[in-house]
């Protein structure tokens, strides 16, 4: 089995795409379109855990993403309650989740977070294409 994922970093990282400071269009669609699927009912919700973007997939250094648990209120989780029931997070973990905040300005939800990515997808601007390049050697797995 997997190591247990860990809680949320301090803060969301640089390239967090719930952050409002973000530049658009660094993710590719299909993650912008990941944080949709958390604002639905809780029984329509994905069932996984959403993790931090920037560490590599099947990583021992897995954790829950800090703009996923700043914008979602941890009540209505569906992953959040999986995770714990399935064995993939410890109590204390689930309660770093539940009474997370973020120190910086996060979107109020992931529709808002996904509209404002997709918007810079065909036109990334010269910070947006700094932040792609900077993922992508941090991100062995996107190679």
């Amino acid at each position: 089995m997997a190591s247990p994922i860990r809680p949320p970093a301090p803060r969301p990282c640089e390239s967090c795409p719930y952050r409002r400071d973000v530049p658009a269009g660094i993710w590719a669609a299909e993650e912008y379109d990941k944080l949709r699927r958390y604002d639905a009912d809780t029984p329509d919700q994905p069932p996984r855990l959403f993790q931090c973007h920037q560490s590599d997939a099947g990583h021992d250094s897995r954790r829950v993403c800090a703009g996923w648990a700043g914008c979602h209120d941890s009540n209505h989780l569906l992953a959040l309650r999986l995770a714990v029931l399935q064995g993939h997070m410890d109590s204390a973990t689930h309660q770093a989740v539940a009474d997370y905040t973020s120190p910086v300005p996060l979107f109020a939800t992931g529709n808002d977070a996904a509209d404002h990515g997709l918007a810079g997808l065909d036109n990334p601007t010269d910070h947006a294409r700094h932040m792609i390049d900077k993922i992508s050697r941090t991100r062995q797995d996107l190679q």
